[in-house]
């Protein structure tokens, strides 16, 4: 059984963030993986060779506690990954927002991989069978949590570290 990540607030001054302690509570881990597994559109941030940022669109799982994708050899992301595994998940809809930032791992179990590609297939409606490119998993070090309602933003952004 996965350890539970401990939760906090984020460091945001000018923002107006709340304390824990200002009797508005930090929002459960539960609340993130909720919006992880039923979104339906991802973004991944990674970082060009050049230091320069590259931000795209994908589809993705969460699965057996990370976020999995799949992306062509030779996609802009794929070879960014290759050089620098660093990167950021961010989750539709930007007005609930769920960011992860961890290192994307090549996926070489052919048992995750298999069902990495029956979720995704379920999710997406997208056969997967003949799909042979890359999968990886990104497993947080960090999230955070955002809702732009104003009553709800100051008192329930939070922040979880993993172990």
């Amino acid at each position: 059984m996965p350890t539970e990540p401990k939760a906090s607030r984020p460091y945001m001054p000018g923002y107006g963030i709340l304390d824990e302690k200002s009797g508005r509570g930090l929002l459960p881990w539960s609340y993130a993986v909720e919006r992880l597994t039923n979104a339906r559109g991802y973004w991944i941030a990674t970082t060009r060779p050049d230091g320069r940022p590259h931000v795209m669109p994908i589809w993705g799982v969460w699965l057996d506690d990370c976020f999995c994708f799949s992306s062509g050899s030779l996609s802009r992301k794929a070879r960014n990954l290759v050089a620098n595994a660093n990167c950021t998940i961010g989750v539709e809809p930007a007005d609930d927002a769920i960011v992860l930032e961890g290192l994307a791992v090549l996926v070489s179990d052919a048992e995750l991989k298999r069902r990495f590609g029956q979720a995704y297939e379920a999710k997406y409606q997208w056969n997967m069978e003949e799909f042979d490119e890359p999968v990886y998993a990104v497993r947080p070090k960090v999230a955070f949590a955002f809702t732009t309602e104003a009553e709800q933003f100051t008192g329930s952004a939070t922040r979880w570290v993993f172990e």
